[in-house]
């Protein structure tokens, strides 16, 4: 956790100013380390982070497909065990990827039990290819694939709750964390990796393209999700939650509001049924997660 760890994660890619995924990458690589092999899906990351002939990687990468990541992971893991190596593999992958695309590959892997860190940059949808839902959309945002307007809300489905997925699968370690809190989140990866099995990290990485917002409000906006409840920090060790960021809530109103993927919700007038049902998602989390903190 030291701030003397070596940057493995270049500067001068071709992210977008305030992209929470490239911050994402290289608070993981601080805390993944040097002895690390990464495996990478298509997706955002590798087209901003690999420009043939360029790479903001100073270590072994590799990218193959954009389902098959997992697989890929897996037989490298399988490679190094047979030649008594000691690297740890460690997939990073959008959430497009993750939750839809390649959620058949991830799934082998995890039940095999292969010795892997599975990493998701969650910036819910499929910003790469022109702003598409994914299957970690939230609820009513407006993309261009569940578009708001006279007949839609915009995405008509709940968040996809992988985290629960892979647990059930019989991860050791599973957990969700934020880039508004680098040391939480270098923390997990470094808990993750240092764990025997599959493990699986979602990492909160707010999209200011995607979701709309000024590039210099990534980290303002990564705390009012988790503020608001719609996001939570937690971990999961054998399947149960055994630690949850406790917040003093507040109304979901002033994140949504921040966010042109939302903007339908309040403009031209104020939708309060649409709001109250994103509201019920956060006191839900909240319940589920106990992350109210209570008054003393």
């Amino acid at each position: 956790m030291a701030d003397n760890k070596p940057e493995l994660f270049e500067p001068g890619h071709r992210a977008c100013g305030g992209c929470g995924p490239a911050l994402a990458a290289r608070l993981i690589m601080k805390a993944a380390g040097e002895n690390t092999i990464v495996v990478a899906s298509t997706g955002c990351m590798e087209v901003f982070s690999t420009p043939y002939p360029e790479t903001a990687w100073k270590t072994p990468w590799i990218h193959s497909l954009f389902q098959n990541s997992a697989a890929v992971a897996s037989g490298i893991e399988s490679s190094i065990k047979m030649q008594g190596r000691d690297e740890k593999v460690v997939v990073i992958a959008g959430d497009g990827a993750t939750f839809d695309i390649g959620v058949l590959c991830i799934s082998g892997a995890f039940e095999r039990g292969h010795d892997i860190t599975y990493i998701c940059y969650d910036n819910e949808a499929y910003m790469n290819t022109g702003i598409q839902r994914s299957g970690a959309t939230p609820y009513d945002a407006s993309t261009t694939t569940s578009p708001a307007g006279k007949q839609s809300t915009g995405n008509s489905r709940p968040k996809k709750d992988m985290p629960a997925i892979l647990a059930a699968h019989g991860s050791p370690y599973v957990a969700t964390a934020s880039v508004a809190y680098p040391g939480d989140l270098m923390k997990k990866i470094e808990k993750a990796i240092n764990t025997k099995g599959p493990c699986y990290v979602q990492v909160h990485a707010p999209c200011c393209t995607g979701w709309g917002f000024d590039g210099s409000k990534t980290m303002e906006i990564g705390k009012a999700a988790i503020d608001s409840g719609l996001w939570v920090n937690f971990e999961m060790e054998d399947g149960a939650v055994t630690k949850a960021k406790k917040v003093k809530r507040v109304p979901v109103d002033d994140y949504l509001k921040a966010q042109k993927r939302f903007r339908h919700l309040f403009k031209p007038e104020p939708n309060p049924e649409e709001i109250a049902k994103i509201q019920a998602i956060a006191d839900k989390n909240a319940e589920k997660y106990g992350i109210d903190i209570t008054p003393k």
